[in-house]
């Protein structure tokens, strides 16, 4: 019986522990500035920045230069219709290259089209032409635009002269040549085909832990400042103990996460106009593992980053390549296997790729059930992990307690020598 109660008592004072540590942990986090702006204000501001700057999906009337080095029907006639393109304008035309050239170096236009002197002629013959398209490669969008369309054009001109060239004598057999297998393009899970609708479901997943480390480290880096010995463990009787500590902090960080991922994932979407194919059990399933991968990841790496300013250096620098290494701006199957080895360190990768299909995509949990899977294998990895660090730091916690306790001994003997030898004199 004594035991029963000596166990209960036990469970009752780690509760009560774990607590304590909680309601301490969300007040250092109102009280730190920076981790409050990386735990609320990046999540709530960034994303909205972010997906205002992609709203409009697509541009339009992308400024280009055309070169005709042909001057031609069949070239002013491919200038019209590239020019009648909703995509693109044509803004200036061009005596040579170097003009041109000077065009875009000056910003004025965003890409080049340069058609050859000997392009009716080699239509002419019933030989294969060529016109080139130079466009700046950093800006994906104009990039787009203005190579579909040139394509869309060159593709249109040679319909119209297989047409010609056939000898049909009706317009059915005109349509059957231009096109003999009749086909609807219909873009599925992103129907403008807009770069916002593929690329933010990703970041707003990598934003939710990126936001999550760089707030459990710099909360770290805050506790070690404050701490005499520069441990993470303060000497406490509320942190004696490793469960209660970890559970005690996750706590505060898991609530943190829940809301600025249901702000992420459910808001953000929605207010911008993105697609949200999502069911709400099947994303919140999936999301809670991912939460607490984040939260003990983050607790594991601010064990092992001392300064504050570390994590922010290390966190923000690792952004754009762990986006990568998800698979959605760079096919997964183009990854080589030792990098994508490298990415399953990390949350963000099974996270994103899940996200995707259960937001974008429509997907179920049972469809998406090798990243839940995984998302849990790293959730009680980092679990483990972080308890073998903070159980490291309660070691070193309690060896610096009992060297500050073995000093006042020292202290507190000699001052009573002192008082003896004092005492002897004054007799």
């Amino acid at each position: 019986m004594d035991k029963e109660k000596g166990l209960w008592g036990q469970i009752n004072e780690g509760i009560h522990d774990a607590c304590y540590i909680w309601a301490k942990e969300m007040k250092a986090t109102v009280k730190d500035e920076g981790v409050l702006i990386f735990f609320f204000l990046v999540p709530i501001f960034y994303p909205l920045l972010y997906s205002w700057a992609y709203n409009n999906e697509t541009i339009h009337n992308v400024p280009v230069a055309v070169v005709d080095m042909s001057h031609s029907q069949m070239s002013r006639q491919f200038i019209r219709e590239y020019d009648a393109s909703s995509d693109v304008k044509v803004a200036y035309k061009c005596n040579d290259m170097s003009e041109a050239k000077d065009l875009v170096q000056k910003q004025v236009v965003d890409g080049i089209v340069y058609i050859p002197a000997d392009f009716a002629t080699r239509l002419n013959r019933m030989e294969q032409t060529a016109i080139s398209v130079y466009t700046d490669m950093s800006l994906m969008m104009t990039y787009k635009a203005i190579y579909q369309s040139a394509q869309a054009v060159a593709s249109d001109l040679g319909a119209k002269m297989n047409v010609a060239l056939s000898g049909n004598t009706t317009h059915r057999e005109d349509e059957i040549t231009v096109q003999p297998l009749a086909y609807e393009e219909v873009p599925i899970f992103n129907p403008t085909g807009g770069y916002g609708s593929f690329l933010l479901p990703a970041v707003l997943i990598l934003i939710i832990q990126q936001t999550l480390v760089l707030g459990i480290g710099l909360a770290a880096g805050t506790a070690r400042e404050n701490n005499r010995y520069q441990d993470l463990v303060p000497i406490s009787k509320h942190y004696n103990g490793l469960f209660r500590i970890v559970f005690g902090k996750s706590m505060c960080y898991f609530m943190v996460g829940a809301v600025t991922s249901a702000w992420l994932t459910l808001a953000i979407p929605r207010l911008f106009g993105f697609p949200a194919l999502f069911r709400a059990s099947d994303l919140v399933a999936f999301l809670f593992p991912y939460i607490l991968a984040c939260i003990f990841f983050g607790m594991f790496v601010s064990c092992i980053v001392r300064y504050r300013e570390n994590v922010i250096l290390l966190v923000v620098f690792a952004s754009l390549p762990l986006l990568f290494l998800s698979g959605v701006s760079w096919p997964q199957s183009n990854i080589p296997g030792y990098w994508q080895g490298f990415s399953w360190l990390f949350p963000s990768t099974f996270g994103a790729r899940g996200f995707i299909r259960i937001n974008t995509m429509g997907a179920t949990l049972l469809d998406v059930r090798p990243e839940f899977v995984c998302l849990w294998i790293q959730a009680i990895a980092y679990f483990l992990a972080t308890c073998a660090v903070y159980r490291y730091q309660i070691l070193h916690t309690r060896r610096h307690a009992l060297e500050r306790l073995e000093y006042m001994k020292e202290r507190a003997e000699q001052a009573k020598k002192k008082d003896v030898i004092n005492s002897q004199k004054g007799n």
